[in-house]
Parts: C-alpha cells; sequence; structure tokens
C-alpha cells in the first residue's frame, strides 16, 4: 500500500468519521455480545466493561463501531438495568406493600413448634426518593436553583460605622 495506511468510514450515534485501519487485530469475540449485555444489567460501566475484558475503554469504543449487535447488547442492557432502578425508586416514591411471611415458634401444650405465617409488609412512601423523582422527571418545576428577576436600578452605598458615635451608621 505505498507506506499508506487504509481509512474505513465509521459511524457511531449517527456520527460518522474516517478511520486508520492500523494496529494488533482484535480479540474479539461473538460471545461478548451476550457477557456484556449479563454485565450492564447488573450495572456496570463501559470502563468496567474494558476491565472485565482486559482491554482499555477505547477498544469497548472500537468494539461498538464494528460489532453493532455488541453496542445494541451494551444499550438494552444499560436499559433494563436503568429501567429497573427507576421502577423500583417509583416504588419508594409511591410507597409500596408485598407479601412475605415471619417464622415464629409457637408453644402448643408444652410443645414447641416453629410454623410461618404469611403476613403483608407495607412500605410508606419516601419523600426523599419522591423529591429526587420529581427533580429528575419535571427538572423546571422541582428543580433547587431559583431564578430572580430584579426591576429598578442598584445603588451603591458603602456604610462605614463611626464607633465613637454611638455606632450609627453614616452614609455617602
Amino acid at each position: 500500500m505505498n507506506g499508506q495506511r487504509s481509512k474505513q468510514i465509521c459511524c457511531f450515534d449517527n456520527f460518522y468519521y474516517l478511520s486508520a485501519m492500523a494496529g494488533q487485530p482484535t480479540i474479539y469475540k461473538d460471545e461478548y455480545c451476550e457477557q456484556a449485555e449479563k454485565l450492564c444489567k447488573l450495572g456496570m460501566t463501559d470502563a468496567e466493561l474494558a476491565s472485565f475484558f482486559d482491554v482499555t475503554e477505547t477498544t469497548i469504543n472500537n468494539w461498538k463501531l464494528k460489532h453493532p449487535e455488541f453496542f445494541e447488547s451494551i444499550k438494552k442492557g444499560k436499559y433494563l438495568a436503568d429501567g429497573n432502578v427507576a421502577e423500583r425508586l417509583y416504588q419508594r416514591a409511591i410507597g409500596f406493600e408485598h407479601p412475605s411471611e415471619e417464622i415464629k415458634i409457637l408453644n402448643d401444650e408444652g410443645k414447641q413448634r416453629i410454623t410461618r405465617v404469611p403476613i403483608t409488609k407495607i412500605y410508606p412512601p419516601d419523600t426523599a426518593a419522591a423529591i429526587f423523582w420529581l427533580k429528575n422527571r419535571q427538572r423546571a418545576k422541582w428543580r433547587d436553583k431559583v431564578e430572580t428577576e430584579h426591576s429598578g436600578s442598584i445603588e451603591n452605598r458603602q456604610i462605614v460605622y463611626e464607633q465613637q458615635k454611638g455606632n450609627e451608621p453614616i452614609t455617602d
């Protein structure tokens, strides 16, 4: 190739760029798709995926470009994990209940026996979860930042206290 590197056009999130084809051969394997999806469902980031596969984060990004199925599996895993967390946060915000059981020791005519008693556990709404949810879902209404408008003019005055005259302010 007369000392020139060949080029290829790559697309990543609708962004096209020209990439030089050089470097080591890839160690990518098709089974990485399933592994990456499962790891992302557990909350792993791209940096953590890179550590798991013993490559750099740049390599992970290159695999996303060259292997669309790998990129889709990562997106799917992260989407499912984020959805599960959002659902649980929402449940905490509004309160929820679920069936459970307690194990009790009962005295029956001098004999002890162990029994399982069905119960319903009730979790009241969690104010902190509700605030967090609303601040992220309705930022304009629930954010902490308050914007104020000022009308009129601002005068710059310097107030000097004169200690000898009973601490009364003198204005210029």
